[in-house]
């Protein structure tokens, strides 16, 4: 069994660094990844910077899993998802627990679109 990976912050956009040390792997194979996996697609500004939103960040979990802890293939890996994403009955992803919807964190709020204006004003 591997070390439990921290919990992903609430933010909106995630460097490929940031996306290496939440998921346990290195920057290298995020790269190498993105060409094998069509679901995982970071968006990509000012010279190829590589921004992973929540969901992408999620995917890299699941494909560690598969390929890590479950000891699938590459190409096993992918007909995985392939056929999660044809079967609604196996979920990419395990079902998150529900919780109360708490008010919103306005400092996580305002520390959001601040790094969206900088994202946005370093083009």
């Amino acid at each position: 069994m591997s070390d439990p990976l921290p919990p992903i912050p609430a933010k909106r956009y995630f460097t490929i660094g940031e996306v290496a040390e939440l998921c346990g792997v290195k920057q290298h194979v995020l790269r190498h990844w993105e060409q094998e996996f069509t679901q995982l697609r970071p968006m990509k500004r000012n010279g190829n910077r590589r921004y992973y939103q929540h969901h992408e960040v999620l995917m890299v979990r699941r494909i560690r899993e598969l390929l890590h802890e479950q000891g699938y293939t590459i190409p096993g890996a992918r007909n995985r998802l392939q056929e999660a994403e044809l079967n609604d009955s196996t979920p990419v992803m395990p079902p998150a627990a529900p919780q109360a919807a708490p008010g919103p964190d306005w400092r996580l709020v305002r520390q959001e679109l601040l790094e969206i204006r900088k994202i946005l004003t370093t083009e």
